[in-house]
């Protein structure tokens, strides 16, 4: 078959048998996984397997799914986008990644999981209140049902662009496989369907980025056409907060940003949940450092590849594509069209991120539904068969509502940058509170409602008054004089069009007032000023209505971090640095005791969320012996 580019042609190539059955079998793959863990553990009525899989699943899995849930379909569509138009700075983000890991494993997860606990939102309750740990949930779920919208909608556009294939369509195909072997299989299905899916994704951008640079060339020339073209630049290290991609924004900023992914989201937190020991779960968290790196590079060579391809001819200004997150389909039709199979892969590689989330978060909006929510207020003492059907119904209602939430995606441009705003806008809030609790034993628990509220007020102001400023961002340049313009009134979709060779698109920002230059903030800057808002606020509001008395917590809610990262320190010094918790002086890193009694909810190592007359009843020698044991060096 004669190969046809769109920006030759104005044609799109289509999906020929193979392709369909590749995509296809990527969906029965998942559902037949999902049947198998339904099938195997169908005498097991326990809710702990089915919302941690039991709590012994090997590190590798859980790697694998920690690394697909959030690198989904956003990555996969959204880097490539992000090279095209922008710059190589976004490579930075990399090292924001390794500072993520190092906190994610060694601050926040220790503490989720010596506690025993099920939803990390229980924390809250222990440290501070109910009210508290409800404001925290219902935060969660609003960020996790909008995410899954965006998710959903990402790749369903993505192959509406390629193949003609209904939008809707897609998104009913995709969310409907997703809701059945979620829904039957449980955690197991999930973090085994998230592990194949991961291979997917890397063999679909492989083989994309070697057939991208045989196209062009070489990965050399390539680089060589996207550097003289203004796209290689490592050097802004700009500090103004308005400058979009800098260094330290993406260094910085981003490590806030994704530490509130890996640190305090419930959908990150079950799976490490899900490892035998505190240590197999620092494993999975540190393996995710070379693996997002790997995704990040990959993704971000083909950017340049197919801005290599795309040079003197730009698909959006042409009229082949209406928006940036077309591009990476488009291209890869266009380079790969000819090849039978080939564009099914790729399908499959964008399905396989989007699935990876979507089961991912309806498995942790299950349990966040039902731990923080029907088990504290109408349902008490729920059997363990009844509380895995609950789950089921759960996640099956949320993947329902999240099919008709798809049409917010549609309305906020860019995926990548929607999808890592909202996070700074709900999920760096909620990391603020953590952080609070967990950094700063003199925080109440008024001090945290009020610094929660008043930060996630101030995100929502500043994100969706940028939004709707739709201030201009300074993209690199792009051209249009290779194009074939014989095709502008031949194709019925290149409409009549009168435009200039080469569109620099880099613009001056317009001069604003103080009150709407908050608007220009960088979108990497909304989770570090969203955790600041709330510990400040918090601990002056906690300051000022009497402050918590540190010698009266349970050391077990604080992480005494300097004795984790500045070991070295003498010891005396390290006891002064734990502001009077009394942690175990033997504990060289988790620093935890064990009390006999803790106000608030107990967390049963057997029952999930047992409760006895409002107070927690420990059984101090297993309590002893697994910290002894999961203690990291």
């Amino acid at each position: 078959m004669e190969r046809q580019y769109s920006i030759h042609t104005g044609q799109k190539n289509s999906f020929s048998m193979v392709d369909y059955f590749i995509f296809g079998g990527t969906l029965l793959v998942s559902s037949v996984i999902g049947i198998y863990y339904a099938i195997k553990d169908r005498k097991k009525k326990s809710i702990k397997d089915f919302l941690l899989a039991g709590g012994e699943m090997h590190v590798v899995p859980v790697a694998l799914s920690l690394l697909a849930s959030f690198m989904s379909a956003i990555t996969l569509l959204g880097t490539p986008a992000e090279m095209y138009n922008y710059t190589t700075m976004y490579l930075w983000i990399a090292l924001g990644y390794v500072l993520t890991m190092a906190c994610a494993a060694h601050i926040y997860i220790p503490i989720f999981y010596n506690l025993k606990l099920t939803s990390c939102y229980e924390y809250l309750e222990l440290r501070f209140n109910k009210c508290v740990r409800m404001i925290g949930t219902l935060v969660f779920i609003t960020q996790m049902t909008i995410y899954l919208g965006i998710v959903l909608y990402g790749p369903s556009m993505a192959i509406n662009a390629v193949t003609g294939l209904s939008l809707w369509g897609a998104i009913c195909t995709v969310g409907i496989v997703c809701i059945f072997y979620t829904t039957l299989g449980g955690m197991k299905a999930v973090l085994w369907t998230d592990a194949f899916q991961v291979v997917m994704m890397g063999m679909g951008l492989l083989a994309v980025m070697i057939q991208g640079s045989i196209e062009i060339g070489g990965l050399s020339k390539a680089w060589e056409i996207a550097a003289q073209n203004q796209r290689v630049v490592y050097d802004d290290f700009s500090v103004s907060p308005a400058t979009r991609h800098s260094f330290w924004s993406l260094v910085i900023g981003g490590a806030f940003l994704w530490t509130s992914v890996y640190g305090t989201n419930q959908a990150q937190v079950q799976r490490t949940l899900a490892c035998p020991t505190v240590r197999h779960a620092q494993m999975a968290i540190w393996l995710n450092a070379p693996g997002l790196m790997i995704i990040l590079v990959l993704s971000s060579l083909i950017g340049i590849v197919m801005y290599a391809f795309y040079a003197t001819c730009d698909p959006i200004k042409f009229g082949l594509v209406f928006a940036s997150d077309q591009l990476f389909p488009l291209f890869v039709m266009d380079i790969l069209g000819h090849i039978p199979g080939i564009p099914g892969l790729f399908i499959a590689c964008i399905f396989s991120g989007s699935l990876s989330s979507i089961s991912s978060g309806l498995n942790s909006l299950a349990a966040v539904v039902l731990q923080d929510i029907l088990k504290p207020w109408c349902l008490k003492g729920i059997s363990e068969k009844r509380a895995t059907l609950y789950s089921k119904i759960i996640a099956l209602v949320f993947g329902i509502v999240c099919l008709g939430l798809t049409w917010v995606a549609s309305q906020l441009g860019g995926i990548l940058q929607a999808a890592l705003s909202l996070f700074g806008m709900l999920g760096a809030p909620m990391l603020g509170v953590f952080t609070l609790g967990i950094l700063f034993p003199w925080a109440n628990w008024k001090g945290a409602v009020v610094g929660l509220l008043s930060s996630i007020i101030v995100m929502f102001w500043i994100g969706i008054g940028s939004f709707l400023a739709k201030l201009p961002t300074n993209k690199s340049p792009v051209s249009v004089e290779g194009c074939n313009w014989t095709l502008v009134h031949k194709d019925e979709f290149i409409n009549n069009i009168t435009i200039s060779p080469i569109y620099n698109t880099t613009t001056e920002p317009p001069e604003l007032p103080m009150f709407v230059g908050l608007y220009s903030i960088s979108y990497l800057w909304y989770s570090a000023i969203a955790v600041f808002i709330v510990v400040i606020i918090g601990l002056i509001v906690s300051f000022i209505t009497g402050r918590q008395d540190p010698s009266e917590l349970d050391p077990r809610l604080i992480c005494p971090i300097f004795d984790i990262f500045v070991p070295c320190l003498p010891s005396h010094i390290r006891q002064w640095l734990h502001f009077g918790v009394k942690h175990n002086k033997d504990s060289k890193n988790s620093g935890m005791i064990i009390n006999s009694r803790t106000e608030g909810k107990f967390k049963d190592d057997n029952n999930f969320s047992s409760e006895t007359n409002g107070d927690i009843m420990l059984d101090e020698q297993i309590r002893l012996t697994n910290f002894t044991k999961e203690i990291p060096d």
